[in-house]
C-alpha cells in the first residue's frame, strides 16, 4: 500500500482483523459472557476453521464477524473498515440453508447480483458460471423442496459466491448431512476455495473436519469463548484421513481441545454452538 501524502510504501492490512472482541447477553437471570477478548487475523486467500465444542461461542463469533451481532466491546474490521452490519463482501452460509422456498435454484444464485442493479445478461452468465461450479445446471429451474440436503447447501454456496463475497463465512455448514454427502460437500469445497482464491472462515465442532479443510485451526475454550491456540495445518492436500501423518496431526489437535472441555464451566455462559 502507497502513502500518497510521503510516497512510502506502508505495510499492508490484512483482510480480517478481530480486536479484543466481548459479548455479554442479557438474560432473565443476569448477563451471560458469551465471548472474551478475541483476537485473531486473517489473510487474503486462508481457510481458517473455528473449532470448539458446543457452548464456546464460536457461532457468536461468526456473526459478529458478518454483523449480524454487534460486540460488546472490541471490533472486526476488513481491510482496517470497521464492521457494523452486513455486507455483500462477507457472505454467510447456514446449517439449515436459508434459500427461499419459492424462488427456482436459478432465482436463488441471482437474487444477490439482480438486487444489487447488475445488467440481466451479466447475472445470467454469473449465475450459469457458480451453477456449474457446484454442478447443479441441470436443477436450475427447480424448487429448493425437489433438492437433497446436500444440493440446497451446494446453492447456499453459490448464492454466496454470485455476491462476489471476498469472504465465506460458514456455519457448521455440513452438520446436519450424512457422512457420505458430508464428505463430498467437503472436497468440493476445496476444490471451490483453490479455484477462486476466497478466504474461508468455517465453524465446526469435528476435529477432523478442521484437520481436513484448513489451513490453520483456531481452538477455542469452553464457554466464555477465548482463543486457546491457533494451530498451522501442514499437511499437503488432497490429505487422507488415514494416514499416519494426517492422524499425528488429528491427536494433537484433540488432545489440546479436549485439554480444556473436562473443566468445569463456568457459571453464566451461553448455550451457542
Amino acid at each position: 500500500m502507497l502513502d500518497t501524502q510521503t510516497n512510502r510504501h506502508l505495510p499492508a492490512l490484512p483482510l480480517l482483523r478481530v480486536n479484543a472482541v466481548h459479548k455479554v447477553f442479557d438474560a432473565s437471570n443476569g448477563t451471560i459472557e458469551a465471548l472474551r477478548d478475541i483476537n485473531m487475523t486473517i489473510e487474503k486467500g486462508e481457510f481458517i476453521c473455528v473449532l470448539g465444542a458446543s457452548g464456546c461461542g464460536k457461532s457468536t463469533l461468526l456473526r459478529i464477524i458478518a454483523g449480524f451481532e454487534k460486540a460488546t466491546r472490541g471490533s472486526v474490521s476488513v481491510y482496517g473498515v470497521d464492521v457494523d452490519r452486513p455486507g455483500p463482501e462477507r457472505g454467510m452460509v447456514f446449517q439449515d440453508y436459508a434459500l427461499f422456498p419459492w424462488l427456482t435454484i436459478r432465482e436463488n444464485i441471482n437474487f444477490g447480483p439482480r438486487h444489487r442493479g447488475i445488467p440481466g445478461p451479466d447475472v445470467a452468465n454469473l449465475t450459469d458460471r457458480f451453477l456449474a461450479m457446484v454442478g447443479l445446471t441441470a436443477f436450475a429451474d427447480r424448487y429448493p423442496h425437489q433438492l437433497s440436503g446436500g444440493m440446497k447447501q451446494r446453492v447456499a454456496i453459490a448464492r454466496v459466491l454470485a455476491n462476489d463475497t471476498d469472504i465465506l463465512l460458514m456455519d457448521e455448514p455440513f452438520g446436519a448431512l450424512d457422512a457420505l454427502t458430508r464428505s463430498k460437500l467437503q472436497e468440493e469445497l476445496i476444490d471451490i476455495w483453490q479455484s477462486t482464491k476466497l478466504t474461508v472462515i468455517f465453524v465446526t465442532h469435528s476435529v477432523e473436519e478442521a484437520v481436513l479443510l484448513a489451513d490453520q485451526v483456531i481452538v477455542m475454550t469452553a464457554g466464555p469463548g477465548r482463543v486457546d491456540c491457533q494451530i498451522k495445518i501442514d499437511l499437503p492436500r488432497p490429505r487422507d484421513v488415514s494416514s499416519p501423518e494426517f492422524n499425528a496431526v488429528r491427536r494433537d489437535v484433540t488432545r489440546r481441545l479436549t485439554s480444556h472441555i473436562s473443566r468445569n464451566r463456568p457459571a453464566g455462559t451461553i448455550a451457542d454452538s
